[in-house]
This record gives structure tokens, sequence and C-alpha cells, in this order.
């Protein structure tokens, strides 16, 4: 018989039969036996069963929380169906989309570690406590073992939080604020859509070319983490170029009238508005923009520009003509020719009709990389699951070679520069691809942003 190792308090928790993460420490080995309990050992290969939500039926359970009301409503409407495709080809069913071409990966196509994939799912309605809220009650009364989505960094980080406390891996959706692999990274929260800082990097010397650099440029910023790092980022990028910052004014999150935002912009000496928006503000701000004649006047002896650094399909397609010529990046295009680009516009095409917006594209992947992870792990069990995602490099996801930085979890990839179709061809064809920037150009040191991840080990029960 083998002797046991030492005792470890965080390994020999087992909340189900009354001992507390701390009390076990206080009871000790002798106690813990006497009651025929035995203790949590871990080894590779033979996992404890008690770790949150440690699915042991023939079904694995995946927690959706996406804005499906409130100013993001659509992206989250568009992550949704994109998490439906996904479970279905990991189920094996449909065409098996990006399983075809992901590149390494030990997907099946039948289910994760054999278990067939489902999913409940909750409206965060755009609010970081809402969306809390809501992955609480699915994990602790639906028993996901992981959560995915949101489409505002305010959600992702609340999140986060949480799923770091409970154990739970949190892949998330769209989340562009630096503060989310940033000063609030966490071990189990990962994040594959690119961040502000990248969008400047990417994003500066397009403008840079395009209107010169003796700029006097105006923001408005939604007013929440998201708003303020993509705020500060472009600000950085484009005064480096010599452009001047006259104001940033900050405007509440799902404003939809801004003319009192746009009228002091008229004499403020600015030839340049930044939006520092995204769903449906910048579906709101930037058309009442042009309709307040500012693309239209000349300010500087210049013609006055409007730029929205972060645009989504959704996006331009709501704004209408008045995103035409605007610039921008995005962290995905489904007219990219790529061969997992094709593959994924085809299939999300095929189910719903419509070209996938960037939102839906991250939100697949996730999916199938957090799959992937557990399958090559062998096991559900979460710090192992993290050991298998951090410093993993792949391809084939549409976004060209990607890695999975481990000391920040955040994904090293291309990020693409957009402008407005002056001519779009059809109700899809808003955007057009500017310059895809590569990752060796994109990538940056992870220490500027400050932060710790946190413990992996060991993965709490759940409450």
């Amino acid at each position: 018989m083998h002797p046991l190792p030492p005792l470890k308090e965080e390994l020999m928790t087992n909340s189900s039969k009354g001992f507390s993460r701390r009390g076990v420490l206080k009871t000790g080995l002798a106690g813990i036996l006497a009651t025929g309990v035995s203790p949590l050992i871990f080894t590779r290969g033979a996992w404890a069963q008690e770790f949150c939500n440690n699915p042991t039926g023939s079904t694995v359970t995946i927690g959706l929380n996406l804005p499906l009301t409130g100013a993001y409503a659509e992206e989250g409407a568009d992550e949704q169906k994109a998490y439906e495709l996904a479970f279905q080809h990991l189920n094996g069913e449909g065409d098996g989309g990006l399983l075809n071409v992901l590149k390494p990966s030990v997907l099946k196509g039948n289910g994760i570690l054999g278990k067939k994939v489902t999913y409940v799912s909750s409206d965060s309605q755009t609010k970081s406590d809402v969306a809390r809220a809501g992955a609480t009650r699915m994990i602790e009364r639906d028993g996901a073992i992981m959560i995915t989505g949101g489409s505002s960094s305010g959600e992702a980080i609340a999140v986060q939080g949480l799923c770091q406390e409970m154990g739970i891996i949190f892949m998330a959706g769209l989340t562009h604020s630096n503060d989310t692999t940033g000063k609030d990274k966490r071990r189990y929260g990962f994040r594959h859509f690119f961040n502000a800082y990248q969008s400047g990097i990417a994003l500066a010397p397009v403008l840079g070319e395009q209107y010169g650099k003796d700029r006097r440029a105006y923001h408005l910023t939604a007013d929440y983490t998201w708003g303020w790092t993509q705020e500060e980022s472009i600000k950085n990028a484009t005064e480096a170029l010599g452009w001047e910052t006259v104001a940033a004014v900050r405007t509440p999150l799902g404003s939809t009238d801004y003319s009192q935002y746009l009228t002091p912009i008229l004499n403020s000496g600015a030839d340049v508005l930044i939006l520092n928006h995204y769903g449906l503000d910048m579906v709101n701000s930037l058309p009442q923009a042009v309709q307040f004649g500012l693309r239209d006047r000349q300010a500087n002896g210049k013609q006055f520009e409007i730029i929205t650094p972060l645009i989504s399909e959704l996006m331009a397609k709501g704004a209408g003509e008045a995103v035409r010529g605007v610039f921008g990046t995005s962290n995905w295009h489904w007219n990219l020719q790529d061969e997992g680009s094709k593959a994924f516009t085809k299939s999300f095409g095929a189910a719903y009709g419509s070209p996938p917006s960037q939102a839906a594209h991250t939100a697949y992947v996730q999916a199938l990389l957090y799959a992937d992870a557990v399958e090559r792990a062998g096991t559900f069990y979460p710090p192992e699951i993290i050991k298998a995602l951090e410093g993993h490099e792949f391809d084939g996801m549409g976004n060209g070679p990607t890695l999975y930085r481990a000391e920040d979890h955040q994904c090293m990839k291309s990020v693409l520069v957009v402008q407005g179709n002056a001519a779009p061809p059809s109700q899809f064809d808003v955007l057009n691809v500017v310059q895809e920037v590569s990752r060796d150009v994109t990538t940056y040191d992870h220490t500027i942003f400050g932060g710790e991840l946190g413990p992996a080990e060991p993965a709490p029960v759940c409450a």
C-alpha cells in the first residue's frame, strides 16, 4: 500500500461532507479518515471528484452569459448563434466547421471527453452586476463547468473575478478593455479577443498616413472600463504621431441622444472626432455626428474626420451611410480568405442566412479552444485545463498563428484595420479590410498593465 502524501489543506477539501476549506486543516488526517471519507488526492490521470461541477453523467453543461438586451444586445444575439453552432460541431452535428481546420487539435466531434455538450444561458442586460448574478446561478443551480460570453468589458471583468473565486474557467467573449488581461486579469480567465492597446498599435500608423501628423482630436468616450482604456490607448498612439488631444468627454453607456456632447465640438478647434463607443452607442452617436455636419466641415484648413477605434460589421450595418470612409479596428472579418475564415463563414451562413460578426467568431473559437484544452488535459479539472491553455500555440481559426500567452492569458495574433465601405455591393459588405497588422507588430510587454493572475491550484469546490 502506498503511503498517503503529506496533508495539504486545500487538496483535502470536501465541502459536500461538511468540511470547509479552512476547517480541514484543523480536523487533521486522522479525523478525516475516522469519518470514512477518503482524502482528495490529485495525481495525473486520477482526478478527485470534488471540484466545482465536475460532470459525472453523459453530458457537460456550458453557461452562456450574454447581453441579449441593453446597448450590446445585437452582439450578444450573434454570439449565442455562434455558441449553438460550436456545440453542434463539437457534438458531431453539421459540417464540423472549424474542427476541420484547427491545428493542432484533438477534437473528435463526439462531445468533450465523450460527453455531449449542453448549455444554459442568462441575459446579462449589458450590466456587470446582472452578469455576475447570472453566472452565479448557472454555476450553482445549473452545474455549469465553464462560463463564456459577454460583449462588455465590465461584464467580463465582473464574471472573471467570480469564476476565479469559484474555480470555474471563464472563456471571455467580446471584451476589449486593457484591464481584462491587465490589472484585472485572473488565472481562471482567458481572452481570445484583442485589446484597446493593440487597436492603438494597429490603427495609428494608418491614421498618420491618411490624415497627417498635425491633427487636433476630440474624444467622446463610453464611461466604463472599456471606454477609459480605449481612450487612453488611442490618445497615446495618436499623440505619438504628433496629434493634440483637445478634449476627452465621457458619455453614459446606453445613451441615445448625443446632441449635448456634439455641440461643443463645433467651437473646440478640433478637426478629428474619435468615438470611443461600441454597439448601439456607436450606432447612435456616429449618424448623429454626421447629421451635425461634422464630416462636411473644414477645421484648421483640413477636412474634418471621424474615427471609431473599435468597430464591428453589426455596428457598421446599423450606422448605415454614416460609416462610409470611417476607420477603425476589428478582431476578425468574415470576408478573409484563409481556410478557417472561409469554413466558419460557410457554416454560420448556412445556419443563419448571414455572415458572422467578430463577436460570433470569437465566441465560437473560445468554445472550441476550451473543448480542445479539456481533451488535451484528459480531464475537466480546471487547473489542468489552465495548464493546457497557457502558452498554447494554434492556427486555423482565422487570425493566423496565435499564442495564448501564459503570462496574462491574452491571445497574441494579427489585428485588422478596417474602413467603412464607400459603395457596399451588398448589405453585408459594409467594411473593407485595409490592413492586416501582424502578430509581431501587435505583441506588447504584458507587464505594462500590472495585475496578478492569482493561483490555479487547487481548484475550489463550489460554495
